[in-house]
């Protein structure tokens, strides 16, 4: 099976913490260079100095705030000018819990740029020199509610399943050139997303964190919370050279606990 990213360079957005960090250390270790996305440059500095590196590889970063769609617009563009991007992966954390109908309007305008804007931006930036190399990766890490929404998460619900659907129509695009679109769905990695809603939905129910907690390792048959890593290796598989011929999927990386095909 072929692995081997060296020689691809990887740009991995949201990769101070959480499954970004996680999925730029995996593709680092297979090869690739990376080139780190987030707003603060400090851990930005940090997380580029725990990256395995050899003499094929060399690591970069550049801050960007998805909050601010044009000025990420403006920091891609200027980057790309002397770089070119083999492997993108969409990565943004999510709007705040709540039911839908309680949403404010600027609550979905929010996410909507943030994932979906944000995401078309950076796609249509490296789409170029994907195309040009007849080869690229793009992954985008949504959650599993794109396959059945979830609970408490109306606004995130909505959103993930517009860009579900965008990666879908840019998979079928994009195939002839040699570019595969696909999506990695997290439930129940114990990131900081989830660590808020376990606070949220044990203030809502008077319960305590590991009250919450238990009731959901209940939930998932494989009888734990994940970890960033596991879906980072998820991550890692679909950019590489072995999963070629996989194309527009959505991947659950879960325990099993979605209950739908």
């Amino acid at each position: 099976m072929n692995l081997d990213l060296t020689g691809k360079r990887a740009l991995v957005c949201g990769s101070t913490q959480g499954i970004g960090r996680a999925a730029a250390m995996e593709l680092a270790l297979l090869g690739a260079s990376i080139t780190l996305v987030a707003r603060n440059e400090e851990k930005l500095q940090e997380v580029i100095s725990h990256l395995p590196a050899d003499d094929t590889e060399s690591h970069h970063y550049f801050t960007a705030d998805f909050s601010q769609p044009e000025r990420l617009k403006s920091e891609l563009d200027n980057y790309l000018k002397n770089h070119t991007i083999d492997i993108l992966v969409n990565n943004t954390g999510g709007p705040p819990a709540g039911q839908a109908i309680d949403a404010e309007l600027n609550d979905f305008i929010d996410a909507f740029s943030q994932h979906l804007i944000c995401n078309q931006i950076l796609t249509q930036a490296v789409v170029p020199g994907m195309k040009e190399a007849g080869w690229g990766k793009i992954i985008n890490v949504i959650s599993t509610s794109a396959k059945a929404p979830l609970r408490g998460l109306g606004v995130s619900n909505t959103i993930r399943g517009a860009v579900a659907n965008w990666a879908k129509t840019l998979s079928f695009e994009l195939a002839p050139f040699g570019i595969t679109v696909n999506n990695v769905l997290p439930s129940t990695a114990m990131t900081g997303r989830l660590q808020s809603i376990i606070k949220t939905r044990a203030d809502k129910e008077e319960k305590t964190l590991e009250q919450v907690e238990k009731e959901m390792i209940k939930e998932i048959p494989a009888g734990r919370i994940g970890t960033s890593e596991d879906v980072a290796a998820a991550i890692a598989f679909l950019a590489s050279p072995a999963a070629d011929y996989i194309n527009g999927i959505n991947l659950p990386v879960d325990g099993g606990k979605t209950p739908n095909l």
